[in-house]
């Protein structure tokens, strides 16, 4: 049985509302805003501009972009206000 996953709620404001993001023209990337959402099975999507092609030569020998990833960019902004609504990771 397949689990439909559904976009919960975003992190934060709506970046396009953000003063930063307004005083730019009211969008950081080509079509849209990148953005972070809670997901209905508590996992996060981040909508980011991809830079995988740009980045990938770069990555520290401990990170890996497998064939199924992408790496994105989110602006400074868009994360920091994300943050509030990210939850605190607690080890087990």
């Amino acid at each position: 049985m397949k689990t439909e996953i559904s976009f919960k709620k975003r992190c934060g404001e709506d970046p396009h509302k953000l003063p930063e993001v307004i005083a730019q023209g009211g969008s950081i990337a080509a079509d849209g805003c990148p953005d972070v959402w809670e997901l209905s099975n508590g996992d996060f999507a981040i909508i980011g501009i991809r830079k995988t092609r740009e980045l990938m030569h770069l990555l520290p020998e401990s990170a890996g972009c497998g064939l199924d990833e992408e790496i994105v960019l989110v602006p400074r902004i868009v994360m920091a206000n994300a943050k509030r609504d990210l939850p605190d990771y607690h080890k087990k």
